[in-house]
């Protein structure tokens, strides 16, 4: 099962974990970002993060899937995103993952955060005190 979202409202992360449950399930891993008060040395007042709706749920869908393939035990994954603007401490975006172990749930989830962070349409803006800029997107 595969849950792919992009929301303008909080993440809910306990909800985004149980959708992950699965009874064949020994390992569960969540990626969850947070945004941080500095970026490259400087004070971040807030972020915004817009995104291309319809292209950034299907490439969403297809790095998934593409784990998928890599990792068949691959039970369940949600990758949630926010949009909109951001505070400092919210959660920006929600990568959870469950496999039979350990060892494929840290990859798979990798996998999928530093992939979404390369190929998907979703473009943050970060504010400061003393101006903005668009940032590129990194793992």
């Amino acid at each position: 099962m595969i849950t792919i979202d992009l929301i303008d409202q909080p993440i809910d992360v306990a909800a985004a974990l149980q959708l992950v449950q699965a009874d064949g399930a020994g390992a569960v891993n969540a990626f969850i970002g947070t945004v941080r008060n500095k970026s490259t040395g400087r004070p971040v007042v807030r972020l915004e993060y817009e995104a291309y709706d319809s292209m950034a749920l299907h490439q969403l869908r297809k790095v998934v899937v593409q784990a998928q393939e890599q990792w068949p035990m691959l039970e369940k994954a949600v990758v949630i995103h926010r949009k909109g603007t951001l505070q400092i401490g919210d959660v920006a975006v929600i990568v959870a993952v469950s496999t039979p172990h350990r060892a494929e749930s840290f990859a798979a989830c990798q996998y999928i955060i530093d992939t979404l962070k390369q190929v998907v349409t979703i473009w943050k803006k970060e504010f400061y005190e003393d101006g903005d800029v668009w940032v590129a997107a990194h793992p």
